[in-house]
């Protein structure tokens, strides 16, 4: 705890910059060191007792909560897409399922908590920071686009047609930041896992090894959990009728009530 508290020193720089330039972070950053603290204590108790149980049912209980809230997470970044929860939900427990059955099944890691809680919750915290940046791309599209999708729906296009070049832009904007990194790993930055093998005292080989298998295991959930956020979701600005819904710049069920023109001729 002497060496946690001493990285404090760190925040305090961030903290002072913040200020000095007036950024506005000050109490952002705050509430981040406390939650994290709190947090990563907490999970660590959490992960204690489910390594001592060895017991897959607690690590798919962990897991589905980690679904929800990461759903929930993400749902405050997409404030413009309507009803967003729903398809959120679905991407990330489809990209944990897929993602991690896949590794079992091609035998990459063995069925026991002590691999698929550390894995799981990395699959589940990319694909939540993936289909949330999807959909909030996916909601300033809609809402800046409107004209053309209204325009494309007037010529008898359906609703998948007219939403597809916005649909395609929030797909990549989720996913290229991961495959960015993936690029530049080993020649700009080590990733996390990496770096803690070897500070642990880990063969750097067996470390670069398990950073390339998480590193692939990502990219896969990555893919999965926005292609299916955005597949999902852009469903939710139209009405059955192809007609394009008047969200009124807002997200969730009830404003997705009114209807705007563009009927399908």
């Amino acid at each position: 705890m002497g060496e946690v508290a001493a990285a404090l020193a760190l925040v305090a720089v961030a903290v002072g910059i913040s200020r000095w330039r007036g950024a506005g972070l000050e109490s952002d950053i705050v509430i981040a060191v406390v939650r994290s603290f709190v947090q990563l204590t907490a999970i660590g108790f959490v992960i204690t007792a489910i390594f001592d149980q060895d017991t897959l049912l607690l690590v798919v209980v962990l897991l589905s909560v980690m679904v929800v809230f990461g759903a929930f997470t993400a749902r405050t970044r997409a404030r413009e897409v309507p009803d967003a929860l729903r398809p959120l939900i679905i991407a990330l427990a489809l990209s944990a399922v897929a993602t991690l059955g896949l590794v079992l099944a091609l035998g990459i890691f063995p069925a026991t908590p002590r691999y698929l809680v550390p894995v799981g919750g990395m699959v589940i915290g990319n694909a939540m920071t993936a289909s949330a940046v999807a959909l909030n791309r996916l909601g300033d599209e809609m809402h800046s686009d409107a004209a053309r999708v209204e325009a494309t729906l007037a010529l008898g296009a359906t609703s998948r047609v007219a939403a597809a070049p916005s649909v395609r832009r929030a797909l990549r904007s989720g996913t290229i930041t991961l495959v960015d990194s993936t690029k530049t790993t080993g020649l700009i930055f080590f990733p996390g896992t990496m770096v803690g093998m070897l500070l642990a005292g880990a063969d750097p080989t067996d470390a670069v090894r398990l950073q390339l298998i998480l590193l692939y295991v990502l990219l896969g959930a990555v893919a999965i959990s926005a292609l299916t956020a955005t597949s999902l979701a852009y469903r939710n600005f139209f009405t059955p009728a192809h007609q394009l819904r008047d969200t009124g710049g807002a997200s969730g069920p009830d404003s997705a009530n009114g209807q705007a023109g563009g009927a399908i001729g």
